[in-house]
């Protein structure tokens, strides 16, 4: 499976400096890396990290957020297969947490992510954004049964798009 990073639609408002992003969809998520030339695997399962770690925006000087944040991290549960997630996955990775102007990305240690890993970079990695990027927190089981779809090419078009 080959999987790129395009930004989600990102709009500011110069007035009230608002971030408005679109909902994130796993189905969308699924064709934007099958689309890139890094190659991609979806892993449901936990990630741990140090989360002090994460970006935190100085809102008085915004100006040194940085873009982004890599974080040593570990994500274990099952990596996808045409059977679904069936297939153990237990690896350290790099969590790259990033920042769009003043808003940054966030996530919980030990919890539940359906995660697309990149596995061309020097070690695994995964991008989260204050949009979604590609980790999905608390998957439910119809966004799994999305993916595994979209892997087994099925039906695979982005919820209202």
């Amino acid at each position: 499976m080959r999987m790129s990073a395009a930004l989600p639609l990102l709009l500011w408002s110069t007035g009230a400096q608002a971030l408005t992003c679109l909902p994130p969809d796993v189905a969308a998520t699924y064709r934007e890396a099958a689309e890139s030339t890094d190659r991609y695997t979806v892993v449901v399962g936990a990630l741990t990290f140090d989360e002090t770690q994460l970006p935190v925006t100085d809102m008085a000087n915004q100006q040194n957020t940085p873009p982004e944040t890599r974080i040593a991290a570990r994500l274990t549960g099952e990596a996808l297969t045409r059977a679904g997630f069936t297939f153990p996955y237990d690896r350290e990775i790099t969590l790259n947490a990033q920042c769009f102007g003043p808003w940054c990305a966030g996530a919980v240690s030990g919890a539940e992510y359906l995660a697309f890993v990149n596995l061309d970079r020097a070690v695994p990695e995964v991008a989260i954004t204050p949009c979604g990027g590609f980790a999905f927190g608390q998957p439910t089981e119809a966004m799994r049964q999305r993916v595994i779809a979209c892997f087994n090419g099925g039906d695979c078009v982005p919820e209202g798009r």
